[in-house]
């Protein structure tokens, strides 16, 4: 089948959830046949080289845009929407949705989406303006989660427009063959995630110390990258509270299903979330889950029946959470197998791309 139609997705190079969102949409078209996609990344300071390439490899086109400023951004873009002619361009993630939304409006592109990865963004007055506008030229926003619907929502987004598709996870790479009982896995903490402003680990440390101090003193794996300086200060809460023995930062680690899968907690300690796929990939995993009640989290995990929720910032209550699931392992067992069944039944890629693609084919049938 000869693709008729063209989509343009644009997102940022530094490699986020929303960038992988993003590949597998265009994967997802291309397997399909009958949508023609592009790619466009902003250039980043982290912009991966060989992570372009592996894409490119896989047969989508990526075309790599300036990033030095947000003009030079739009104007490339811009040049791009001109000469490839796309029917629909979907911008991913903040603030490439607003540069992404402005190149298609001044380039004619008949049909803009919008899709928000989080619940939280800065969105300075100038910027909640220039959303508003920009929403009357958009055909549809999406929040990646009931929570950042609403945030949407509350910037004023009409809501006949603004609706939620949860983002998804390749569950074949969870196989429940690979599955251990609770009372097989390492009686460990697992934490996958950047080290930002947005995660709290120190709240989770704090809470590690306190279980020290009554007796159980579980390992701790830390697997993630990100800010070097939000690392360090991890490092040095280590040192203070003295867990050295007990905590290990893994970096960016290769083999994260195998760790969760052998592993009986996962900890999301964070301050707000759009939609985090490392909490669902854990679910998937099996693992007995405890995550901070916070937006973008809430709808994801369900406090008592797939997993515990405690307050943001609230060592004492984290400490409790964990306390339960290392001295109760049919409550663990119990959880983790819950956690595992809401995973497949409503968080596989394959639902949320079949999710995107009626929203895309849908306004591409009405504008041929």
């Amino acid at each position: 089948m000869v693709p008729t139609r063209r989509v343009l997705h644009f997102v940022t190079g530094g490699f986020s959830g929303a960038t992988q969102v993003a590949v597998d949409l265009c994967r997802a078209a291309q397997a399909q046949g009958r949508t023609e996609v592009t790619l466009a990344l902003r250039r980043k300071s982290n912009t991966d080289a060989a992570r372009v390439e592996a894409i490119r490899a896989q047969g989508i086109a990526v075309e790599v845009l300036p990033g030095w400023a947000h003009l030079a951004t739009i104007f490339a873009l811009w040049r791009l929407c001109r000469r490839w002619k796309p029917q629909a361009l979907v911008a991913h993630g903040f603030p490439e949705h607003l540069l992404g939304r402005w190149a298609g409006l001044w380039a004619g592109v008949p049909r803009l989406l919008q899709v928000e990865h989080n619940t939280r963004e800065r969105y300075t007055p100038w910027r909640r303006w220039q959303a508003r506008r920009l929403a009357a030229h958009t055909e549809c926003m999406i929040g990646v989660s009931e929570g950042v619907r609403r945030s949407l929502l509350q910037l004023g987004m009409p809501a006949e427009r603004t609706l939620a598709i949860p983002n998804g996870i390749q569950l074949e790479r969870f196989s429940p063959k690979a599955l251990l009982p609770m009372a097989e896995r390492i009686p460990q903490i697992v934490m996958v995630a950047r080290f930002a402003r947005q995660k709290d680990p120190q709240t989770l440390l704090q809470a590690l110390a306190l279980l020290r101090d009554r007796g159980l003193s579980p390992s701790l794996k830390f697997a993630g990258s990100g800010s070097r300086s939000h690392l360090q200060a991890a490092q040095r809460a280590v040192r203070a509270l003295g867990l050295d023995q007990q905590v290990e930062f893994l970096g960016q680690y290769p083999e994260v299903p195998a760790l969760l899968m052998r592993s009986r907690v996962f900890v999301l300690s964070t301050r707000w979330e759009g939609m985090p796929l490392a909490l669902v990939e854990a679910m998937a995993a099996g693992c007995a889950c405890v995550a901070t009640a916070a937006p973008g989290v809430e709808g994801v995990l369900e406090d008592e029946r797939t997993g515990l929720l405690v307050p943001p910032g609230d060592a004492q209550a984290l400490a409790q959470a964990l306390w339960r699931l290392f001295t109760d392992t049919a409550l663990a067992e119990r959880l983790g197998h819950a956690a595992r069944q809401q995973a497949e039944q409503e968080h596989g890629v394959a639902l949320m791309l079949e999710r995107y693609e009626a929203v895309v084919q849908r306004g591409l049938a009405e504008r041929p």
